[in-house]
């Protein structure tokens, strides 16, 4: 894009001046900018036309785009000839993460070509179907649409083309070619895919659906490399200094989808999973699957270390009504015994859940109501009648109306009851650590597993 001449506008100022009635009775000359002030009027600065080189006006506006962050808009105007143009810039810093949009254009009635892009002057704008690129740092900054997007490319295709045409006729004739395939993409014939890979994270393509997914557009966030750092002006050398521990931080911040399927009515849905650290314990895996088309959810926990050395028990005393908001991680091989209740759950039941206490007795309730054979038509006058006194117990703990005992028996050792003195001792919590049985390890499978010397018994075995 042209650039405006040698009186350019600076930055915008952090203060700008107050229309007339705007502070009346304050006192206050200026107020401070902001993308939310309803009443922000364009500041503008004299400056010179590079086509004609007449005096024209630079308009300069902070504004915040929906679903994205805070832009700066500079549009000029020369009143002499009518040329205009239009830039943008972020009004932020450099994001930590590069960012890649990547949308299929398939339709025009859908307003594909209508979305709002903003493509900073560091973005490179693809469209693979063409082998079509607009390098980094070829024009400036934009705030346009698809459409307008490929018209600035055809208009810088076309304007020397008077040159070429006179000095070389065949490389001005593909250049034809090309800027006819250019043309033709805005009437969307067939599908394309138009590309902003911008390694300062601020470039940004309109979501329609915003906040609903979109699901033609696919946002994906990335690390920049050393070359894009230096690209950027920043140090690549800081980036390059503890690769596995940034690797690793990455995880923990990064929410995983994959797909899956939905286990009641086998739609395909996603499945989201997240690395977390519980203070006081260790790192789990939490897994939760949502079902648009029946509403299914659901939710799993697991381990994210090796099984402990240790089986571990831990026993609660229930005094308390603020005992419910304790949090629980009950793994996959852990068993619940209320021993008030004489009741036990055996592990393997309810599956890995991370919850509350409170969440975790109403599970357990939940599970015992929905038994066609404890409660349904299956079941006797006497059973239906103790069942229904269980669930009013467990229920009178859940209000914190009768106190009791909660045990949790993992031999596995990767159970967690949240210790609400930590870090001192909790008086109600008791945390025991036992060796397992033979059928404790014959069920985690370790009886069969050697992890040392099993070398010499392969070899010797041939």
């Amino acid at each position: 894009a042209p650039r405006r001449g040698p009186a350019q506008p600076g930055q915008p100022g952090a203060a700008q001046p107050v229309h007339p009635g705007a502070a009346a009775g304050t006192g206050s000359v200026f107020r401070a900018l902001s993308a939310e002030d309803g009443e922000q009027r364009p500041a503008e600065i004299e400056s010179l036309c590079m086509k004609c080189f007449c005096s024209g006006v630079t308009r300069l506006l902070l504004t915040r785009i929906p679903f994205f962050r805070e832009v700066i808009v500079s549009s000029f105007t020369c009143g002499s000839c009518s040329w205009a143009n239009t830039e943008i810039q972020a009004a932020g810093r450099i994001q930590e993460r590069g960012v890649r949009y990547s949308l299929t254009v398939s339709s025009r009635q859908v307003s594909d070509m209508d979305r709002q892009v903003v493509k900073t002057d560091c973005a490179t704008a693809r469209i693979p179907e063409l082998d079509f690129e607009i390098p980094a740092f070829s024009q400036k900054g934009v705030l346009t649409t698809i459409e307008g997007l490929i018209d600035r490319a055809v208009a810088g295709l076309e304007q020397d083309q008077p040159v070429r045409r006179a000095t070389d006729q065949e490389v001005a004739s593909k250049i034809d070619e090309f800027i006819g395939k250019l043309k033709q993409l805005k009437e969307v014939h067939s599908p394309f895919t138009f590309i902003i890979d911008d390694p300062s994270g601020n470039s940004f393509v309109e979501n329609p659906r915003a906040p609903q997914k979109d699901d033609a557009l696919v946002v994906t966030h990335y690390r920049r490399s050393p070359q894009q750092a230096a690209m950027l002006g920043l140090q690549g050398e800081e980036l390059d200094e503890r690769p596995d521990d940034d690797a690793a931080e990455d995880l923990r911040n990064e929410v995983l989808q994959f797909n899956t399927n939905c286990p009641e009515c086998n739609a395909p849905a996603s499945t989201n999973m997240k690395l977390v650290q519980i203070p006081h314990f260790k790192e789990v895996i939490i897994m939760a699957t949502n079902c648009d088309s029946c509403g299914h959810r659901t939710n799993e926990v697991k381990s994210g270390g090796a099984i402990e050395p240790q089986g571990t028990r831990i026993t609660l005393r229930i005094t308390d009504p603020s005992d419910m908001t304790r949090d629980i991680l009950k793994s996959e091989t852990c068993s619940v015994e209320i021993p008030e209740l004489e009741f036990e759950l055996g592990m393997g039941a309810l599956g890995g859940k991370f919850t509350t206490l409170e969440g975790l007795l109403k599970d357990i309730r939940d599970l015992v109501e929905r038994n066609p054979f404890s409660l349904g038509d299956s079941s006797t006058p006497s059973r239906t009648g103790k069942l229904q006194e269980f669930i009013g117990k467990l229920q009178e703990i859940i209000e914190g109306k009768a106190k009791a005992h909660l045990i949790l028996d993992d031999p596995a050792g990767n159970s967690y009851l949240q210790n609400v003195y930590a870090p001192e001792e909790d008086p109600e919590l008791r945390v025991e650590r036992y060796e397992r049985s033979f059928e404790q390890n014959e069920d985690l499978g370790l009886n069969d597993m050697k992890t040392e010397g099993y070398e010499a018994e392969e070899a010797s075995g041939r």
